[in-house]
């Protein structure tokens, strides 16, 4: 199991990285986390929710994605309050204060999906490689804890303890946090990781003995820093600014409070010279090559800030000249004409006017739609020049879009060569569209088409290198992060720990 001395410390990259090594040795190997708190999601094959950082250890460990590697996803609808999935699918929305005080049949219902999970992985893997959430140490949450020590004693596993060493305070950290865990939890802890570590090894010897003789633990692995590691490390957003290469194509994305999967942009980054922003007010946008509306934990509350932040009436604008803009899912419902939401499922506001942008109407119901899908285009210039084009992607959202007019054509059908609409809605210049589907950007052709068409509109030539396929460079990215990994850790101390868990240091 690897928990850290905080959040952001590097867990999820680091277990993916384990499940890859072992994954390359023969094992069949499973991704674990309890609980997740993200707004970055992923679907199932099954139609299940599961948390992003998830589906990508899953990739990692060459595995089907499964609802009992991510059983408790906590999604944020505002500062306190969350909706809670269970077991791939909504069960209630909940206060963080009730959560953990006043819901006990809650809690045990969670931990009863969680046991069951991590024995249904059991029976079907060699190995189960665990990530824990936050800190094991915090001494107001411990009776709550099901994340961190719970499991580990639940499944008798070792935990390597992880410290992000860039921050600063890391043998402060590491030796604070057992020194705050009880002496049966302190036993499951054999050993630490130092994460992105800048500078001479050499020097840092002395911290490492150091450390060994305070705590009696020894530092299975000092990784360097890694600026090439481009997987997605955490929940939180890295940097509001990212670009290949010198920017020519500015693509801004709307940072809405509740920013949901604001992992689809990253297959942009494949293009060449391609920048991307996130922008909270309309001082930031300028003028783009493109904007996005990307999805919403949130739709009203999310439309409001766009409102108040003057985003609105400039994208408004922008589109009037004949600026490109793209909604994804609650992106998608905002630039519609109306939001309808009578039974307050989103939002306190019961009616909203949209944007405008689109000639189609959102009416909020019971429910949530979660699926993997495959869809075909309509052939729509510029962006969709291929009819019967064949779009992947996911679905994950409230609520039934639907056309109010026939001022918009329609974008995808579900099956090639018919007329059975089923998701997106196109301008008829084509140059403003929206979709439910996430992952949209991943569809190689697609995205290239995209890039090329912008580069177009600002003078500049097509790309002319070979596309890159995206799902082969993460697959790549992986594995090289992964070889990086294992260079720099006692893999022969890690897997004496994983054959005997029970035996100490």
């Amino acid at each position: 199991m690897i928990q850290g001395t905080g959040s952001h410390v590097g867990k999820s990259v680091i277990t993916a990285a384990l499940c890859r090594i072992f994954a390359n040795k023969g094992l069949r190997v499973a991704p674990f986390k309890a609980q997740n708190m993200a707004l970055n999601s992923f679907v199932t094959a099954e139609g299940c929710e599961v948390g992003r950082s998830t589906a990508l250890q899953a990739t990692a460990a060459r595995a089907k994605l499964t609802v009992e590697m991510n059983p408790v996803l906590l999604k944020p609808t505002a500062e306190k309050e969350a909706q809670l999935i269970l077991m791939g699918k909504p069960y209630a929305d909940i206060s963080a204060f009730a959560q953990f005080h006043q819901n006990k049949p809650l809690r045990e219902i969670k931990w009863q999906a969680i046991c069951e999970s991590l024995e249904t992985l059991k029976k079907n893997f060699d190995l189960i490689v665990i990530e824990g959430a936050g800190s094991p140490a915090e001494v107001n949450l411990r009776a709550f804890d099901l994340v961190n020590m719970a499991v580990a004693q639940q499944c008798g596993a070792a935990v390597l303890l992880v410290t992000d060493i860039d921050r600063g305070g890391s043998l402060a950290s590491l030796v604070g946090t057992l020194a705050l865990l009880p002496e049966d939890e302190r036993a499951h802890v054999k050993g630490f990781i130092f994460n992105k570590f800048r500078g001479d090894q050499r020097l840092f010897d002395p911290a490492i003995s150091f450390l060994k003789n305070k705590t009696g633990r020894p530092t299975l692995g000092v990784i360097p820093f890694n600026p090439d590691l481009n997987l997605t490390e955490e929940d939180a957003l890295k940097s509001p600014i990212r670009s290949n290469g010198e920017t020519e194509i500015d693509i801004a994305i709307v940072h809405h409070p509740t920013l949901s999967n604001f992992t689809d942009f990253d297959p942009l980054l494949l293009e060449p010279n391609v920048g991307l922003r996130f922008v909270r007010n309309a001082s930031q946008l300028g003028r783009p090559a493109l904007v996005i509306l990307p999805g919403s934990k949130n739709t009203g509350k999310d439309l409001i800030h766009l409102y108040t932040s003057g985003l609105a009436t400039r994208i408004k604008t922008l589109a009037k000249e004949g600026l490109p803009v793209i909604g994804i899912c609650g992106g998608y419902q905002m630039m519609g004409k109306a939001l309808i939401d009578s039974d307050h499922i989103e939002s306190d506001v019961r009616d909203m006017e949209g944007l405008g942008l689109l000639d189609v109407v959102t009416e909020f119901r019971p429910g949530k739609i979660t699926k993997r899908c495959t869809l075909f285009s309509l052939g729509t210039l510029p962006f969709f020049a291929q009819k019967n084009e064949r779009i992947e992607g996911y679905k994950i959202h409230c609520g039934l879009t639907r056309p109010s007019g026939e001022a918009d054509k329609m974008l995808f059908s579900n099956q090639a060569a018919t007329d059975a609409h089923v998701d997106g809605v196109i301008s008829k210049d084509g140059l403003i569209f929206g979709t439910s589907l996430h992952g949209f950007f991943e569809n190689d052709n697609f995205r290239r088409r995209l890039i090329n068409d912008l580069r177009k509109r600002s003078a500049l030539p097509p790309i002319s290198a070979p596309i890159r396929q995206y799902k082969q460079v993460e697959d790549e990215q992986i594995e090289n992060w992964a070889s990086f990994v294992s260079k720099n850790i006692d893999m022969k101390m890690i897997e004496s720990i994983i054959k005997s868990p029970e035996t100490g240091l």
